[in-house]
């Protein structure tokens, strides 16, 4: 019984603040969407373009952060804290090179960033002034997830959040003065959007290093920042570039759901994108639970517990179809709401009915093969069947078949969404299989 109160508890002070920070991130681009769409058109849909760049390098810096999310939860547990500190500034300094090469890319070729997304002459010169001014925040971004890392190792997972509510607030203030020139603020349209993002990056990261300086938190010194280990290195690697490639193939599976939409007209797209931005409000709790999963199994494998690591997965395991049940069930609450607020033709809300109960079913699958494969899996450097499932079920299976359906098929709108979005599906059957060959009890750490 005690035990299971210990678990709750470690539980619950991860789980929450990690969703409730998911929750606020996604908040922070709806507020940024809905503030530019009062202005023009023109100004989301190049903002939102100019954003793919963003997106794109956080998949990089989000493989580096998980990869050394799970080696340090290791060491933290074997109570490792000079490794612990090595590693958090080897994270930093990867993530700062892939900032920078980013950062330099926005600065000097803007333009041809924007040329890859749209041929708009318009959309191009809109996009490429907001890219060389939120390029700067490009160099905090990254930095600060290594810090989130480490606060919610040291269980203080809470100070993530009220950086997030400072970050929300600060950017919705911001966002209203300069985009619409409120009191006197010069009118600065998109590129008031860009300066807001870029002062509270900056904001957020400077909290988190201001935070790590306190008595009994963790910081890095110069001498971390110089160590080098290609021992390490290699097992930080071996876990990392699985993740990077499994960060890749889905990353560039939703470009492909963006230009199959886009292909299915424009009441389709409407209904999906509004669909997506319900999951992602949703889905926050699981991604919490996951992430606390991959921090409390990584915490006992480090001290070598393996039969407490594989109660704790079985807890999980069965923890995640219980999200999932409670994720259809919020859905079923969000969607008549969603249905009602959007100013949709009658077509497009016919769409984004049938799409939030397809929802339902998918929100199921994505739970528990968040929880288990990205958590439980991931905290003993399992990484490696996160990839080959993202590729066999998206690229070799939804992807072909819904791009099938669309241009050689002709099916309609909803069976092409549907086939486009079952890879969650498609990957239940295997998920509980490789979790009884518990080929993720693994202790990483070395002596």
């Amino acid at each position: 019984m005690d035990s299971d109160k210990t678990f709750k508890k470690e539980l619950l002070a991860l789980a929450i603040p990690i969703g409730l920070q998911n929750l606020l991130t996604v908040l922070i681009g709806a507020s940024d969407a809905l503030m530019l769409g009062r202005l023009t058109q023109d100004s989301v849909s190049a903002v939102s373009l100019a954003n793919q760049i963003s997106f794109v390098m956080m998949l990089f810096c989000g493989a580096v952060v998980g990869g050394g999310g799970t080696l340090l939860a290791q060491y933290w547990g074997k109570g490792d804290k000079n490794m612990v500190k090595n590693l958090f500034a080897m994270m930093v300094k990867w993530v700062a090179a892939i900032e920078i090469v980013f950062f330099v890319l926005t600065i000097f070729f803007p333009d041809r960033l924007m040329l890859i997304f749209t041929p708009d002459a318009k959309l191009i010169s809109i996009g490429s002034s907001y890219l060389q001014i939120v390029g700067f925040s490009y160099l905090f971004l990254g930095i600060s997830q290594c810090y989130f890392v480490v606060m919610k190792l040291e269980g203080k997972a809470t100070k993530s959040v009220t950086i997030s509510v400072i970050a929300l607030v600060a950017d919705m203030v911001i966002d209203f003065f300069l985009i619409y020139g409120i009191a006197g603020a010069p009118k600065l349209g998109a590129n008031g959007s860009a300066v807001s993002t870029v002062f509270v990056e900056f904001l957020a990261l400077a909290y988190c290093v201001y935070e790590s300086f306190k008595k009994d938190n963790i910081h890095f010194g110069f001498h971390h920042i110089r160590w080098n280990d290609r021992v390490i290195i290699r097992d930080y690697l071996k876990v990392t570039l699985p993740i990077l490639g499994s960060s890749l193939a889905w990353g560039l599976s939703i470009s492909m759901h963006s230009f199959m939409m886009g292909h299915l007209g424009t009441d389709a797209t409407a209904a999906a994108s509004i669909a997506g931005v319900a999951l992602e409000m949703v889905t926050c709790v699981c991604k919490g639970i996951s992430a606390g999963a991959a921090i409390m199994i990584g915490k006992v494998l480090g001290q070598g517990l393996y039969d407490k690591a594989k109660e704790y997965g079985k807890r999980f395991c069965h923890l995640s179809f219980k999200v999932g049940g409670v994720h259809a069930i919020l859905l079923a609450m969000l969607g008549p709401f969603m249905v009602k607020f959007f100013v949709l033709s009658h077509q497009a809300k016919l769409y984004l009915v049938y799409m939030l109960l397809f929802a339902a079913l998918y929100v199921i699958a994505y739970s528990i093969n968040t929880i288990v494969v990205c958590g439980i899996f991931q905290a003993g450097g399992d990484t490696i069947y996160d990839m080959k499932s993202v590729f066999f079920a998206t690229w070799c299976f939804a992807i072909p078949l819904s791009l099938a359906g669309l241009f050689i098929f002709k099916w309609n709108v909803m069976i092409v969404y549907i086939i486009m979005c079952s890879d969650e599906i498609v990957k239940i059957p295997f998920v509980y299989p490789r979790y009884k060959k518990y080929l993720w009890v693994n202790k990483l750490t070395r002596d």
